[in-house]
C-alpha cells in the first residue's frame, strides 16, 4: 500500500465528534512515550501529521486521520504517563472504552510497546481489554534500531509471554529512526482492508 493522501478529519474527546461510520478504521493504542507519533508519520509519509513531542501525553483526544480517502487511522491517548493526573487519566479512559465498544467499523487496535522493555501492567491490561473485544492480534514493537538481531528475538519472546500472545498474532518490530518496518505494517492494514471488503 501506498499512502498517497493523508489528512487529519477529526478531534474528538465525545462521540458527537466522531465523522461518519462510512469508513474502516484502524486504531493505534500505546504508552505515552512508546513512540506513537512517529510511527503514524512513518506511516503516511509525513512528517508533522501527529504531533511529536517531548512532552509524553500530549494526545488528549482521539484523532481521526483520513488516509487515501479509503480507510483511516484513529491515534488513541497515550496512557501510563505519570504527571498526569488521576482525574484526567480516568477521563481519558472513560474517552477511550467509549470509542473501543461501540465503533462498529473498527476492525483492529495495533498495540506499541517499546522493544527494549518488558509490556507494562498497562500494556497487558490493554490487551486483555483489546482480546475481550476482538480487536487484538497486532503488536508494533516501537524502537527496533535500538537492539541487536539477537536482543530482538528474546524481546518477542518477552513481549509474547507477557501479554500472552496468540500463535497467528503478530509482533512487527518497526524503527521511526531508521525508518524500518512500515511496509510490513502497511500491508498488514492492507490485508485487514480486503479482508473486510469481502464480507
Amino acid at each position: 500500500m501506498v499512502v498517497k493522501k493523508a489528512e487529519l478529519e477529526a478531534v474528538a474527546a465525545r462521540k458527537n465528534q466522531y465523522p461518519p461510520e462510512d469508513l474502516a478504521e484502524v486504531a493505534f493504542a500505546g504508552r505515552s512515550n512508546v513512540g506513537k507519533s512517529s510511527l503514524l508519520n512513518l506511516l503516511t509519509g509525513r512528517k508533522s501529521l501527529a504531533r511529536v513531542s517531548g512532552n509524553p501525553g500530549k494526545t488528549r483526544t482521539i484523532n481521526f486521520y483520513r488516509i487515501n480517502d479509503a480507510f483511516r487511522i484513529v491515534d488513541l491517548p497515550g496512557y501510563g504517563y505519570a504527571k498526569v493526573s488521576r482525574s484526567e487519566s480516568e477521563k481519558w479512559g472513560a474517552m477511550m472504552e467509549g470509542y473501543l465498544e461501540n465503533r462498529p467499523n473498527l476492525l483492529k487496535v495495533v498495540l506499541l510497546v517499546d522493544i527494549r522493555h518488558a509490556p507494562s501492567a498497562q500494556d497487558v491490561q490493554m490487551y486483555d481489554y483489546l482480546k475481550y473485544f476482538h480487536l487484538d492480534g497486532i503488536v508494533v514493537a516501537t524502537k527496533a534500531d535500538k537492539v541487536s538481531r539477537n536482543e530482538m528475538q528474546k524481546s518477542f519472546a518477552l513481549i509474547r509471554k507477557t501479554l500472552d500472545m496468540g500463535k497467528e498474532d503478530l509482533i512487527i518490530p518497526v524503527s521511526a529512526l531508521k525508518r524500518t518496518g512500515q511496509d510490513e505494517l502497511l500491508s498488514v492494514v492492507e490485508n485487514l482492508l480486503e479482508q473486510q471488503n469481502e464480507r
